[in-house]
């Protein structure tokens, strides 16, 4: 096999396989010089992280191979391994099995496992109940052995060999849910222990060199609150450390996923947040293999991604987009932005010295991303059981080209995928060009792009039937059906006859009021009349108004009655009028009196000043008086009979001027309102604009407005 072409590892439901490329342009398929092993049980593949080995479960056993030849290194007994994982430089091999309780060993038995590959020889044993966090942390040089069992931290010095997993060298007691991690490069190596906090007090993460871990022999501290599970990220020499915290329940309330933060550390002691411009949660966190910067996806959708340096200073902003994940390529020339999960599946190849994008491809529905280890290939993949439908796997080239396309048969499922690991300096720096790759088109269907079509508007014919219809009605638009015209024609009966119904009912109103009118002024004027001729002559206090005004009466050579001029009698009932008001009002009295009393007073007051005056003087008074009488009694039925319609038709002009007036005394009201909150605005400092203080200089003409309209009756 060529070197520039590394295998595949696969893993579907029907068996173990590796494929590989007889060239870059060529497929990948399975050779004949390659593995192959039917089984249905297969739970995990891994490489060794130098590519000498590698490992698979079949269900029976565990079967470590040899990559030189593919030829069988040692077989482990341990059917039921659920995980792999080789140690640094491949010579162990550490296996993990679901933790179960019997009745013959009711303490459960150990399930973690690590054996020599040399030897095939179990070397160490231990309970490990969590799924997560199962994994031992190693040392570069795979002197130090370190894990973390009861919440206390347990290390073993493998530099005399096997013979070190017998006993542990150091211990550190923690709490429950502590976290160590071994940082890679140097040796010997640093340490990073994380401890949660209790009872008030912060989480914190200490920096050690080991075998310098007491308390006092901290090189760097870093303390949060705030922070239920921590995720440790050394950078490839082992000199800086990046936390990602996180807590499960955000108790302040604005995310439903709990909240996340970032912080850094550095063997040189120093310390810090990552500052992130964006709220929302943290997606992705990836260090760059040349390990002077590394990339965070985080924020709200569309997220944000930025690439930092040692310093924690922001070198470039990829802006915002659909993304959640970031993978450098081996050498750390190329990183992928991509938006897999709930997102459409958009990949960005950028360029990470000239800090521009290469391409931008899509592939949805991907589970599984993965560089080559040559850098210039990717693989995608759609796995089971997250997809069952539509599995297969793609490689591409960093332009974006379509190199290769598996998509696995209806039936079966393809369950993981990985590329064959190789020591370092096996391959060297590829050099990043614009150039596009030749590649394949895929046989997958692509997403329309266009705006979806009901199936009815599908097709000219049927669009010009449906946006231009013909009506067969006469005299009825396009698109007009008989149903349409008859509901419409229905409808309209039905509006024209309820107008009529109302129409009826308002005439019947206004004819009830009309005779509700009339027959109150019937009774008002009988009530008036069964009071007698006269009654509603004025009285004595009269005489002054009256006698003045027959000046201008001149007797009449007929029946001696008195008459008045023509060119006087609208003045004088006008006058008779205003007289008979106030004294009504100042006398209610009056117009209860009987006319016989009144007769008589005047008959009184006629004996007493008639002795003296001569039978013509006393004719001419009499019928000045009988005429007074018949004017004043003729008056007070008007009156009398006007009154009760004056105060009907009053009372309800009050009752319609009154909301008006009380509106505009609400309309100013709100409007000086306005103005003392723009007022209170301006005081603090802020500028209004030209209309705000045009208002504020109408205040006195409002305050004006409001005085007269409460002053007014």
């Amino acid at each position: 096999m060529a070197v520039d072409s590394p295998a595949l590892a696969i893993r579907s439901s029907v068996g173990i396989e590796l494929w590989a490329s007889s060239g870059s342009k060529q497929p990948y398929e399975h050779k004949s010089n390659l593995p192959r092993e039917e089984t249905k049980n297969s739970r995990s593949i891994s490489f060794s992280p130098d590519g000498r080995y590698f490992a698979y479960s079949n269900g029976q056993e565990v079967k470590v191979l040899q990559t030189a030849n593919w030829q069988l290194q040692c077989t482990l007994p341990r059917p039921k391994a659920f995980y792999l994982k080789f140690s640094p430089r491949g010579n162990y091999l550490c296996t993990w099995e679901l933790y179960v309780i019997t009745k013959d060993i009711p303490e459960g038995s150990p399930n973690m496992f690590v054996y020599e590959i040399a030897t095939g020889k179990q070397v160490f044993s231990i309970v490990q109940k969590k799924q997560t966090d199962w994994e031992p942390s190693w040392s570069s040089d795979e002197g130090i052995f370190a894990i973390v069992v009861g919440g206390e931290s347990l290390f073993y010095d493998l530099s005399q060999g096997i013979e070190g997993f017998n006993a542990t060298t150091k211990k550190i007691g923690g709490s429950k849910g502590g976290v160590l991690s071994v940082g890679p490069g140097s040796s010997p190596p640093f340490i990073a222990i994380y401890t949660p906090g209790a009872k008030g007090a912060p989480s914190m993460c200490k920096l050690y060199k080991y075998p310098a871990l007491a308390q006092n022999q901290t090189l760097a501290c870093k303390s949060f609150f705030n922070a239920d599970r921590v995720e440790m990220m050394w950078n490839k020499r082992g000199t800086g450390l990046l936390l990602l915290t996180s807590t499960e329940v955000d108790k302040t309330g604005a995310s439903y996923y709990g909240n996340q933060a970032l912080h850094f550390l550095n063997t040189k002691g120093d310390s810090c947040s990552v500052p992130l411009s964006k709220e929302g949660p943290v997606h992705c966190v990836k260090w760059s293999p040349k390990a002077t910067e590394f990339v965070v996806v985080y924020g709200y959708m569309p997220s944000k991604a930025a690439l930092y340096n040692l310093k924690c200073d922001v070198i470039f902003d990829f802006k915002e987009g659909p993304r959640n994940c970031a993978y450098f390529n081996p050498f750390g020339n190329l990183v992928v932005l991509a938006g897999f999960g709930n997102l459409p599946g958009n990949v960005e190849i950028w360029d990470v010295k000239m800090k521009e994008m290469i391409a931008n491809i899509k592939c949805p529905d991907t589970t599984h991303f993965e560089w080559s280890p040559n850098g210039e290939y990717f693989v995608t993949a759609t796995t089971a059981p997250r997809l069952r439908i539509g599995n297969g796997f793609k490689v591409y080239h960093y332009s974006g080209a379509l190199m290769h396309e598996t998509i696995w048969p209806q039936g079966q499922e393809l369950l993981a995928v990985e590329w064959q690991q190789f020591a370092e300096n096996t391959f060297t720096e590829p050099i990043i060009t614009k150039a596009k790759q030749e590649g394949i088109k895929s046989s997958q269907p692509e997403a329309s792009k266009k705006v979806y079509t009901p199936p009815h508007l599908r097709g000219g014919n049927n669009v010009d039937k449906i946006i231009q219809p013909q009506s067969t009605i006469p005299g009825l638009p396009p698109g007009y059906t008989s149903s349409q015209a008859n509901n419409k024609k229905q409808g309209a009966q039905k509006s024209q006859q309820q107008q009529h119904n109302n129409n009826q009912q308002q005439n019947q109103q206004q004819q009830q009021n009309q005779a509700n009118k009339k027959r109150n002024f019937d009774r008002t004027k009988t009530r008036r009349e069964s009071k007698g001729e006269g009654g509603a002559a004025g009285n004595n206090n009269q005489s002054p108004q009256i006698n003045k005004n027959q000046n201008n009466a001149t007797p009449s050579p007929l029946n001696g009655e008195a008459t008045v001029a023509p060119g006087n009698q609208e003045e004088n009932g006008q006058q008779q009028q205003q007289q008979q008001r106030p004294q009504n009002k100042r006398n209610p009295n009056n117009r209860r009196q009987q006319p016989h009393q009144q007769q008589y007073q005047q008959k009184r007051q006629q004996n007493n000043n008639g002795n003296n005056e001569k039978p013509h003087e006393n004719n001419i008074q009499e019928g000045h008086q009988q005429n007074q009488e018949k004017t004043a009694n003729h008056q007070q039925q008007i009156g009398g009979e006007q009154q009760p319609l004056q105060q009907q038709q009053q009372q309800p002009s009050k009752k319609a001027a009154n909301p008006e007036k009380d509106k505009k005394i609400r309309n100013v009201a709100k409007k000086l309102s306005d103005i003392k909150k723009l007022k209170v605005r301006q005081e603090q400092g802020e500028v209004l604009e030209l209309n705000q203080l045009n208002k504020i200089a109408m205040e006195a003409k409002f305050l004006e407005e409001l005085k007269a309209l409460k002053l007014s009756n």
